[in-house]
């Protein structure tokens, strides 16, 4: 039992064919210019395309990380560097024109110019002429009721422009 299967045979048999087997010229001549000719063909030169883009792009995305960590590195570098700056001038204690100002202090003042200028649009506001604010939210919906035909609302626009007029006016007479 599996003793023919342990076993080898070392018979070879060869089989011969006794009809000839002959190709067509239009054959022969086909394969030997696939042979003879180094252009590839569509499909082939598609998918070399394909495998070449997939390339490209992975070393675009390898050099697009490299260039991030570099950048990270620089900028790390750079705050260090100015870290150090400030350290160093505050350290040295001079008031002087020369003197770098820290980012704490900068920004402090940049709060304080943020609240001058809230200041100002508030003052700003048209809740002292309540008159050309009626006048410009009448224009406004005037607009916003004829979007195709806003030369409708050129009574709406008159009545504004009188009103800002009327206040202009009124503040000359005050200079």
């Amino acid at each position: 039992m599996g003793a023919s299967q342990s076993r080898s045979e070392t018979d070879e048999r060869v089989f011969s064919n006794e009809t000839p087997i002959s190709f067509s010229r239009d054959v022969v001549n086909q394969l030997s210019d696939r042979l003879e000719s180094s252009e590839t063909s569509p499909e082939r030169q598609s998918s070399l395309d394909v495998h070449i883009r997939s390339r490209i792009q992975s070393e675009i995305e390898i050099l697009k990380q490299e260039e991030d960590v570099i950048r990270q590195e620089i900028e790390l570098a750079l705050e260090k560097e100015n870290l150090d700056r400030e350290k160093g001038t505050s350290e040295d204690g001079s008031e002087g024109t020369g003197r770098i100002p820290s980012s704490i202090e900068l920004m402090g003042d940049l709060e304080e110019i943020r609240s001058k200028v809230d200041k100002y649009q508030s003052r700003k506001d048209l809740t002292e002429f309540s008159e050309v604010k009626s006048s410009a939210e009448a224009v406004v919906s005037c607009y916003r009721a004829h979007p195709s035909t806003s030369l409708d609302c050129w009574k709406e626009v008159a009545q504004f422009k009188d009103s800002v007029a009327r206040v202009e006016q009124q503040h000359f007479k005050t200079l």
